[in-house]
């Protein structure tokens, strides 16, 4: 038997046939708008060929697989899920979309955890009206009311970051997805707070991250419940407010220095962290010994001298200076300072420590006897005048006071102002030291002989005698009766027209050694 010859047109006839039955076949199975599996054959310049196991292969924009950052993510080989969108266009070509595929496969997903609640990760894209815009593989948006516990006063930070959120509402036919961030941290924030809770006690260390910033502290989240770190609490050294310390978001290490379990209100410390510089203070800063430091606080009474970190020592304001009456602090010292001092006193208990900074040069009232004996004569300007007197500067260094009633034997003025006024050159009497009290008593009227002895011997009250104005002054007339004596003619007793060189009789009218009056009225004529 001849075997059957098959003529090679047949068999090509027959492969051709195959062929395009298998075609058909899978024509069949897939259908416009399904997603089907492919594999990438070709990448180009503009498109990124994919072969679906299809009569012809479909071209898909190269767009479709760059990520964020413009990189092409397709390989050659790989596999991916497409979207057939038109079997074939007019140009004969497959329509495909990677993109489609994606965003169908994606409203699968969000729809299966809203379903069940559950949580989906995205990455903030970019700022938009109200809030954030998310990608989840879609674009979702972010209410601003829903990024944080708190409402975020500054969204840009947000952006490029990626976090785990809640779907709260979720159309797909309008393709619209509203997601919560705010929901999952109120969650997270209630575990950590029950977990804070059981280990939470009075003298328990935490970390914490600053969360508000206020006049009298701050407030530290430590863990799903919030503590106040007040000022005082803050540092054993001098703070003017919390900003000097802190910044909302400083993560910080707190112990706890009180809970009260009912209100859960949460006291903390940061300076209980650190050894209290006041212990053994005294051993560091005895009495007597000169110490520096910075100023870095002025009052009216005094400035605030820091000697170390936590420990500030205060200079009154009548420690500044051996001789000068100092009005303000600022007259002597400025904040930020380098200054020497003397300690004068250390209190433990109250935490003070006085200092001094004349103490640092010698007491110039120490060496005052010594250079000017008592009975001595001195010369100064008038620098001040009061009611009570004058004084005079002694060489720049200390001022002696002219009391009153040592300015003249007789009291024939009603004001120092009456005989001096301020720079007049004076010659006085040294009447008295005291270094203790710092005191200088001048006298002026010592340097004169005392008229009373012939007051009392030539003019008894209602004696009469010839008397010249020869000063005028607040309280009256002086006239002088003779050279050395002489007496006050009050306002209201003198004539009208009365005036310097007025020459007239006068009647004593009153002499009191106790007080240094003599008084003198104007004679009336003999009858």
């Amino acid at each position: 038997m001849c075997p059957v010859q098959i003529e090679p047109s047949s068999v090509q006839k027959s492969s051709e046939f195959a062929r395009l039955f298998e075609e058909s076949t899978k024509a069949a199975a897939v259908k416009e708008g399904q997603i089907v599996k492919g594999r990438v054959v070709r990448i180009s310049r503009d498109y990124v060929v994919v072969d679906i196991g299809f009569k012809s292969e479909g071209q898909i924009p190269v767009e479709e697989f760059k990520n964020a950052r413009g990189e092409v993510t397709a390989n050659v080989g790989a596999e991916v899920n497409v979207l057939l969108e038109t079997v074939e266009n007019e140009s004969g070509m497959m329509v495909l979309s990677k993109e489609r595929a994606d965003a169908m496969r994606t409203w699968d997903i969000l729809s299966e955890v809203a379903e069940k609640d559950g949580e989906i990760e995205g990455t903030v894209v970019a700022k938009v009206k109200g809030g954030l815009s998310v990608d989840i593989g879609v674009r979702a948006f972010l209410p601003g009311s829903q990024v944080d516990l708190r409402p975020a006063r500054n969204l840009d930070k947000y952006v490029g970051n990626v976090y785990k959120f809640k779907i709260i509402k979720l159309n797909k036919r309008r393709g619209n997805v509203v997601l919560s961030r705010k929901v999952i941290l109120e969650k997270e924030r209630e575990a950590m707070r029950e977990a804070t809770l059981q280990n939470l006690a009075e003298g328990q260390v935490f970390d914490g991250i600053v969360k508000n910033v206020t006049d009298y502290g701050v407030f530290v989240d430590l863990g799903g419940i919030d503590g106040l770190l007040h000022v005082t609490d803050m540092t054993w050294g001098r703070i003017n407010h919390p900003s000097e310390m802190f910044s909302v978001g400083d993560e910080i290490r707190v112990a706890v220095l009180k809970f009260d379990q009912q209100s859960q209100k949460v006291s903390l410390g940061l300076k209980q962290l650190q050894p209290d510089p006041w212990v053994d203070v005294e051993r560091r800063f005895p009495v007597g010994s000169r110490v520096t430091g910075k100023v870095v606080s002025l009052a009216d009474y005094g400035a605030f001298i820091a000697l170390e970190d936590g420990v500030e020592g205060l200079i009154h304001i009548s420690e500044m200076s051996w001789t000068k009456k100092i009005k303000h602090p600022s007259k002597v010292l400025n904040v930020g300072d380098s200054v020497d001092a003397i300690v004068l006193d250390v209190d433990t208990e109250g935490k003070r420590i006085s200092l001094g900074l004349k103490q640092i040069e010698p007491n110039p009232w120490e060496r005052l006897e010594e250079k000017y004996p008592i009975g001595s004569k001195i010369r100064g300007a008038v620098r001040n005048i009061a009611d009570f007197g004058i004084f005079v500067d002694v060489n720049g260094e200390i001022d002696g006071l002219v009391h009153i009633s040592d300015l003249s034997w007789v009291q024939n003025f009603g004001h120092p102002s009456d005989l001096f006024k301020k720079g007049d050159e004076v010659e006085a009497v040294v009447l008295h030291v005291d270094p203790q009290n710092e005191r200088f008593s001048l006298g002026l009227k010592q340097l004169a002989d005392d008229p009373w002895d012939q007051i009392n011997s030539s003019y008894n009250e209602g004696s009469r005698a010839p008397g010249k104005v020869i000063a005028k002054n607040t309280a009256g007339f002086v006239v002088q009766l003779e050279e050395g004596v002489e007496g006050l003619l009050p306002l209201t007793d003198a004539p009208e027209g009365t005036d310097v060189g007025s020459e007239f009789e006068i009647v004593v009218k009153q002499t009191n050694p106790r007080e240094r009056r003599f008084t003198l009225a104007v004679a009336k004529p003999k009858e």
